[in-house]
């Protein structure tokens, strides 16, 4: 079970919150905290899985505290502001409960953190399947063989999928490539990276896939040639 535990300065919410892990199989709620400080100092002491850490509280916001943390852990924001949805995705939060949330919405939430601890305890054990990436203010999960191709526009990336819309996210190069088994998947182009499994033909610097052309960069060119071939 994911160990959690569950911050907000108003006791209600706490209520709530801990009446719907109650519910879950999936989630071990340990601790509530009305207080942000008693939440720190045990942080500090215990190791946990998952927060449900509200935003707008008096003495310290919830992103502030979390960026206090010494060690990071999965985070599920509850809050009644709505504009705090950005900071909540560039602090890498699997999901936003919007106040007052249903039991039904909670449980959307708590599957995507168990989806999430899955992957990420396992990920060191077996081949690479499936990666997990923010857009659109969500934690998606992509199948490495629905991926065509990779293209990058600026401070974003466009995947292309087999039979599905592309999705764009803020991501460089260099962090994709990181979550990308190198067997598969290989830079050709300071813009592109392919994978090898949908290749259909390379012709004149120019990968072709799925009707689109990919061109290797003169740079890239040698080692993709090289690898390629092998």
């Amino acid at each position: 079970m994911i160990r959690a535990i569950a911050i907000d300065d108003e006791i209600p919410a706490l209520k709530l919150v801990e009446n719907f892990c109650a519910r879950s199989s999936e989630i071990l709620l340990q601790q509530t905290f009305n207080k942000p400080t008693e939440a720190i100092t045990y942080l500090k002491l215990n190791k946990v899985d998952l927060l449900f850490l509200d935003v707008n509280m008096p003495s310290i916001s919830g992103i502030d505290l979390y960026k206090t943390l010494p060690h990071k852990t999965m985070l599920i924001f509850t809050t009644a502001y709505s504009e705090f949805a950005v900071e909540g995705f560039n602090l890498s939060a699997v999901d936003y409960l919007l106040k007052p949330f249903s039991y039904e919405r909670f449980e959307q939430a708590v599957a995507k953190a168990t989806e999430y601890y899955q992957y990420a305890n396992t990920k060191q054990q077996l081949p690479e399947q499936f990666i997990f990436i923010r857009a659109d203010y969500s934690l998606i999960k992509i199948n490495l063989a629905d991926i065509l191709f990779i293209e990058s526009l600026d401070d974003y990336l466009r995947i292309r999928l087999v039979n599905q819309k592309p999705i764009v996210a803020r991501i460089t190069m260099k962090a994709m490539m990181k979550q990308l088994p190198e067997k598969d998947f290989m830079r050709v182009h300071r813009s592109y990276i392919v994978p090898f499994r949908h290749i259909q033909n390379v012709r004149n610097k120019t990968i072709f896939i799925a009707g689109e052309e990919v061109p290797v960069g003169s740079s890239y060119e040698e080692n993709f040639l090289k690898t390629f071939n092998r």
